[in-house]
């Protein structure tokens, strides 16, 4: 069976949220999200089905209810079964926390956003992240062990790490358990 995706504006009205949604959507992050679409227009469509359930793009959705938008670009999936649906809402949301940063990239990238005098708010960044990001934390007398040091993996050899931060992915053991 060839899977056809149809692009359509619909009514924000029409839109059924997925009752069972399990993502979360903040104050702040609507608010960022609000900020998007005032800024950039709303670019990235709303995936729904045949009946005008939501399957990604639950937080926009909210977002541009709060920003008055009557329409929003969506794109019709209604191909998918039941458990094919629920499946992706899930997986939608959990693919894109597994995306790291190149934080050398997003430095530069960050850099020459405020070069342009654009608010780099507007990246969804806020400020405190990228206050670290331009940090540097020498290892000096405050830390002897040189605990800022960045290691590859291959600096482990063959250990087994115990836990992995469900955010970035980095491994690691807790010491306060060795």
């Amino acid at each position: 069976m060839e899977k056809k995706n149809k692009m359509e504006m619909v009514l924000v009205e029409k839109l059924v949220p997925y009752v069972n949604n399990a993502r979360t959507h903040s104050p702040a992050q609507i608010g960022k999200l609000r900020a998007s679409i005032r800024e950039y227009g709303f670019i990235n469509p709303v995936i729904i089905d045949g009946k005008y359930g939501i399957i990604a793009g639950h937080g926009r959705v909210l977002a541009a209810q709060e920003e008055g938008l009557k329409e929003v670009p969506c794109v019709l999936v209604d191909y998918l079964t039941e458990a094919q649906k629920k499946a992706y809402i899930l997986a939608d949301n959990r693919m894109a926390c597994d995306a790291g940063w190149d934080e050398e990239i997003l430095r530069l990238e960050i850099e020459e956003l405020q070069g342009m005098d654009f608010d780099v708010s507007l990246t969804g960044f806020r400020e405190d992240e990228i206050s670290d990001l331009f940090s540097f934390k020498e290892d000096g007398p405050d830390d002897p062990e040189g605990n800022n040091k960045e290691f590859d993996e291959e600096d482990f050899g063959d250990e087994e790490f115990e836990h992995e931060c469900p955010r970035c992915g980095f491994r690691f053991n807790n010491a306060a358990e060795s």
